[in-house]
């Protein structure tokens, strides 16, 4: 399987938390955000990785490497996901999972998604007792485990959860999701989010919805994203004896467990 990773976007709303950069390059640790991201693919056996760029393309190309392929979008300016998604079209048809690239996550989260026995699903962080879902959260409603709607724009007392913003399809799901985006960019929707075609897709096929289980994650969006991404969400990752012991062992064995 493909995939993409969306990193066309400037991120100004971290107000120079990143510098000059697009906020996919702030560093979280050791690494940058797509680095990890990067990182977190392979060690799931996915080599073909596309990255979408526009602001800062140089530097998002130096930071990912030359085994990754690049695919530009000129207009990141004016546009939003679902263009950029739409420019990696021809990309996508043999099946892919995308990701936007100002998410931290567990890997294990990455697995889940993976080895669902679905081919088309996307994560889903449910709500629970500390969820507080405001405008800014792309905001999910699911019924009999399949996403029946996903916008911003939501009641949040009508959603169970929020988008954690990464998503699969296989072959037959990815076909019918350009004809979406082909319709969405047809009628000029270039600053419409990603998960518009997402919530066309799931009126007409299973968009089926995989919970977090309570792994940590979190999109970067402001300052106090990215404070709580190095301060709480990177240590817990860090610690999760799960995920360093089988990367220890690999470092020993040489070989992928």
């Amino acid at each position: 399987m493909r995939a993409i990773i969306l990193a066309a976007g400037k991120g100004s709303r971290l107000n120079g938390t990143a510098g000059d950069l697009p906020k996919c390059l702030v560093r979280v640790g050791e690494m940058t955000l797509i680095e990890r991201q990067i990182d977190s693919l392979r060690w799931s056996l996915i080599d073909e990785i596309v990255v979408v760029v526009g602001f800062g393309a140089d530097s998002v190309r130096l930071a990912c490497g030359p085994d990754v392929e690049y695919i530009e979008n000129p207009i990141y300016f004016c546009t939003n996901s679902l263009y950029s998604l739409w420019l990696a079209r021809h990309r996508l048809r043999e099946g892919f999972i995308v990701m936007n690239s100002d998410v931290l996550f567990h890997p294990q989260l990455l697995t889940d998604l993976l080895t669902a026995a679905y081919e088309d699903a996307l994560l889903v962080a449910y709500n629970d007792e500390t969820t507080a879902l405001g405008d800014e959260e792309m905001k999910v409603k699911v019924r009999g485990g399949r996403v029946v709607d996903i916008s911003k724009e939501m009641n949040p007392a009508e959603a169970d959860g929020e988008n954690v913003g990464i998503v699969k399809f296989g072959a037959a799901g990815a076909n019918l999701l350009i004809k979406k985006m082909e319709a969405l960019v047809a009628e000029g929707n270039y600053r419409a989010w990603a998960p518009r075609a997402f919530r066309e897709f799931a009126q007409e096929r299973a968009l089926h919805a995989i919970g977090t289980r309570g792994f940590p994650w979190i999109e970067i969006d402001f300052p106090e994203d990215y404070e709580r991404a190095v301060n709480e969400i990177l240590p817990k990752i860090k610690t999760d004896e799960s995920v360093d012991g089988a990367r220890a062992l690999a470092a020993v064995t040489s070989e992928p467990v």
